[in-house]
């Protein structure tokens, strides 16, 4: 059985990964630091802080007997590309199933955030993924210039505070306008803790929204060769 160590930001993550692994021979091990979002708004605070800790905390991990890390915050998937080199295992970052999705068709995306510290490090991930798959030559795919950024705001402190009802309703509701404002464009719900909201907004919407959770376990099944119970 393979062991996931799951670096969250917050607690919340935990159950919906739990959730979506369940029917998998896997063991997930759970490490929680809400820190960095916490110091995010000081005025000393930059990447360098975000690098120092997510490798701090990658190397820990691996040291702990996992056989591979996944990534659940996008605040920390934003600089794996150095920092997951720093270790043996594999490390899997919460967008690099969106990534993959973005590579294979050449649709038009809209991607939603509630968490304005991650927009920037997420879009540029995933900017350069369509550009390393464009120099490779790939037919059929989604252009840099064919992604947008959107931030639902007032909502990221409502679940750092605990306010779990408040953060899905705002967040369904955001969702949905934006669906409604945008019907010929495919909308993801960027952060796992807004993939509760992806499914609702969905469903009130009657288009699919797509989040973090929608191909995580095929796209674990690939990359780690996990194999259901």
């Amino acid at each position: 059985m393979i062991t996931i160590g799951c670096y969250h930001a917050h607690y919340s993550n935990i159950a919906l990964i739990e959730e979506v692994l369940a029917p998998y021979e896997v063991e997930l091990v759970h490490y929680v630091d809400p820190g960095l979002d916490r110091l995010k708004q000081d005025t000393d605070f930059s990447e360098a802080v975000i690098r120092e800790k997510v490798s701090q905390t990658l190397k820990w991990i691996a040291q702990c007997h996992a056989d591979a890390i996944l990534v659940t915050c996008t605040l920390f998937a934003a600089v794996l590309a150095h920092e997951a080199q720093q270790v043996s295992i594999p490390v899997i970052g919460i967008d690099d199933p969106l990534s993959q999705k973005l590579q294979q068709d050449s649709q038009e995306y809209i991607l939603a955030f509630t968490n304005p510290a991650t927009v920037e490090g997420t879009m540029a991930r995933v900017h350069e993924a369509l550009r390393q798959d464009e120099t490779r030559g790939q037919a059929n795919v989604a252009a840099a210039s064919r992604t947008k950024a959107a931030l639902i705001p007032g909502t990221f402190e409502l679940i750092m505070r605990g306010d779990k009802e408040g953060y899905m309703n705002a967040v369904t509701t955001g969702l949905q306008q934006l669906a409604a404002q945008s019907p010929e464009k495919i909308i993801v719900a960027a952060q796992l803790s807004m993939a509760p909201a992806a499914a609702l907004a969905s469903a009130n919407a009657g288009t699919e929204i797509y989040s973090p959770l929608a191909s995580l376990a095929s796209y674990l099944e690939q990359q780690l060769h996990i194999s259901r119970r």
